[in-house]
């Protein structure tokens, strides 16, 4: 079976290009509406679709062929005429011609074209058409992926070029925003939210509009400091990637809690994984001379406990996997405590790519992740992350790390030097 995939505007303009093509047997198996051309998914146009087919000649019985002069042999041309011939006969069948389109095929008011109507024959069912392959699931993902970001963009810019510019001092703030890697997102909220305000209505000066961004910043993350650790706090697990700290941070916070608050604490760690961990955490142990237990499986988990039951403060360090893979997460997760008395931190680089932090900080929120920590704030200038984080998944921030210097290099998050940290000096009117 011979069978052609035809795009017309309408279905009755494949008519006669099916029959020139496939002759006066071919049969519709299908039609279906389509969109094609266009740009980035936009400005295409509506096609038809037309699936037809023809079965393939049999060779006992071949069609007419027509002779120099315009009239058809006779000879061979059904199996009675082919059994009349003697055996023997000197007349030798001719090599079938195909016969011209003129002549094979019938016009459009002659009842043979009603064979080309798909509910004059059977229809074949559609998965016996060749299809063209399909690219596994991640491709596909990743594609889609692609393809939005792509037209996000597009309507971005079109956005920009179509809205009226903003006034000189909000163009500094996007720019100085963009810089910092603040989503698109929480950047049109912010300048959207100033020119509204009432202040700005009145001064629209460059400080004037640093002041307002400042103070909407600042209402903005009232409500995403978390109150750190207090006495009734026993366990206080940390997640998070591979290489953004967690080691470090927990000595911080064990070293504060002992140190400063005179708290007696514990360690217990399952990154088996990594090469080296369960040797850094010791030697921070050994330091701060606090027992430690290693854990290879959640089914551990209890005994470890069950050794550090006169401790008052229990730190539990987590491997570092990719965290952009759920099943990872799901490992993770099972090791996690649940209570009262009991603290969970997502850990993450402020080095780390905006997306990658996202992914990561949007995998562990489905889980029930609600605290985050920051660190490597001295390695960077780049600070707008924070902010993607914490309003696009409701995270509070406990601390921001800043140095490898154990205790010191560790605070407790606050608001208003961040943003003063986020927003800079205000530019020069």
């Amino acid at each position: 079976m011979r069978v052609k995939r035809y795009i017309v505007n309408t279905v009755p303009e494949a008519l006669p290009v099916i029959r020139s093509e496939l002759g006066k047997d071919a049969v519709i198996l299908g039609t279906k509406e389509i969109y094609v051309g266009g740009f980035m998914g936009m400005f295409r146009k509506k096609k038809m679709e037309v699936i037809a087919a023809v079965e393939s000649e049999s060779p006992t019985n071949p069609p007419p062929r027509t002779t120099a002069k315009g009239t058809a042999t006779a000879a061979y041309t059904s199996g009675k005429a082919a059994t009349a011939a003697a055996p023997g006969s000197a007349i030798r069948p001719e090599p079938p011609v195909k016969p011209s389109a003129a002549e094979a095929l019938p016009s459009t008011d002659s009842p043979s074209a009603a064979a080309l109507e798909p509910v004059e024959r059977p229809l074949v069912p559609r998965e016996q058409v060749a299809r063209p392959s399909i690219a596994d699931d991640d491709g596909q993902r990743l594609l889609m992926e692609e393809i939005r970001e792509m037209k996000q963009i597009v309507s971005q810019w079109s956005k920009r070029q179509t809205a009226e510019p903003l006034p000189e001092p909000l163009c500094l703030l996007q720019q100085r925003l963009t810089e910092q890697e603040v989503a698109e997102t929480w950047i049109e909220r912010l300048l959207a939210e100033i020119q509204a305000d009432p202040a700005y209505a009145e001064d629209a000066s460059l400080s004037s509009c640093w002041a307002i961004a400042s103070r909407l910043l600042l209402e903005w993350l009232t409500a995403h400091v978390d109150a750190g650790i207090d006495e009734q706090v026993r366990i206080i697990q940390f997640v998070g990637p591979t290489g953004v700290g967690k080691t470090t941070t927990i000595a911080k916070l064990a070293a504060d809690q002992t140190l400063r608050n005179k708290r007696k604490a514990g360690f217990i760690t399952s990154d088996t994984y990594r090469i080296a961990a369960v040797d850094q955490l010791r030697t921070y142990a050994n330091i701060l001379n606090v027992p430690m237990e290693v854990v290879f499986s959640p089914a551990e988990l209890s005994k470890a406990f069950s050794q550090l039951a006169d401790r008052d403060l229990i730190m539990v360090d987590t491997a570092g996997r990719n965290f952009r893979n759920t099943l990872y997460v799901s490992e993770v997760n099972s090791l996690l405590q649940a209570g009262e008395d009991c603290l969970t931190y997502l850990v993450l680089s402020l080095t780390s790519k905006s997306r990658d932090m996202a992914a990561v900080a949007e995998q562990f929120a489905t889980y029930g992740v609600e605290r985050v920590i920051f660190t490597k704030r001295d390695e960077t200038d780049t600070i707008g992350t924070i902010l993607n984080v914490v309003l696009a998944y409701s995270y509070k921030v406990a601390f921001i790390a800043n140095g490898q210097t154990v205790p010191d290099d560790i605070d407790p998050f606050r608001p208003d030097n961040f943003v003063q940290q986020l927003l800079g000096e205000i530019p020069d009117e």
